[in-house]
């Protein structure tokens, strides 16, 4: 999937430029490596906004414009308002064609539904990872690495060596460890006991602690309190 993005020289930087440029829907950001000094950019907020909803969008070769010069890069951070909708700044990196990346993948599971600890043993897939950091070339970044889940008994787990890599491609694992990527566990079921006992612990306060209309009919009967008393109305 190819995915263009626009940008402009920032000639203005701090932090009184950037609150002017976010007023007039624009995006401080920039993009280094490569080779290169770092350039300042300024992108279009709502053509950035919608990009970053793209999956692709974050683990892509991004082919970027910045004043008619082209170059490919990588989104590698960006940042987001506490609470509103807004994009407060994006970092790129500029890659080349011949140096290895590394970048983070997401996992697309399928096949769940046919596994044999769903399908027979009624079991429910558990996602213990949902992407992974590899390393390859910019022409071989895939957009996502698919799992396949249709041999996946109960009880048992899909580990990183067992993923299909594609080719130029090769998952960051650390020294001597196997992940686990996704496993199938069987939901408890409560026994009768337990049920009842639940039951028992959400049900309505005892009798003891609701009161009878025969107290309640007591209660209204019982004289008020005098006020004042004590000492000084002793001495009246």
């Amino acid at each position: 999937m190819k995915i263009e993005i626009k940008a402009e020289p920032r000639k203005l930087q701090g932090t009184g430029a950037s609150r002017r440029l976010r007023r007039e829907d624009k995006v401080p950001g920039i993009v280094y490596g490569g080779g290169k000094d770092a350039t300042p950019i300024e992108l279009d907020h709502k053509d950035l906004f919608f990009k970053l909803k793209l999956e692709a969008f974050h683990a892509s070769i991004l082919d970027m414009e910045v004043a008619g010069e082209k170059a490919q890069v990588l989104l590698r951070d960006y940042q987001m308002h506490p609470f509103r909708q807004r994009v407060l700044h994006a970092d790129f990196q500029r890659v080349a064609a011949d140096k290895k990346i590394h970048m983070r993948v997401p996992l697309h599971f399928i096949n769940a539904d046919v596994a044999p600890g769903v399908k027979v043993a009624g079991g429910l897939v558990q996602h213990v990872m949902n992407d992974i950091e590899i390393s390859c070339l910019p022409k071989d970044l895939p957009e996502f690495i698919e799992v396949d889940l249709k041999d996946l008994q109960a009880g048992h787990s899909l580990h990183m060596s067992a993923l299909p890599m594609p080719a130029g491609v090769e998952a960051i694992v650390p020294k001597g460890e196997d992940p686990t990527v996704a496993t199938v566990v069987i939901p408890r079921v409560m026994t009768a006991d337990e049920e009842a006992a639940e039951a028992a612990a959400t049900a309505a306060p005892s009798a003891a602690e609701v009161p009878t209309t025969a107290q309640k009919a007591k209660d209204e009967a019982a004289p008020a309190p005098a006020k004042g008393g004590g000492k000084d109305e002793k001495k009246k």
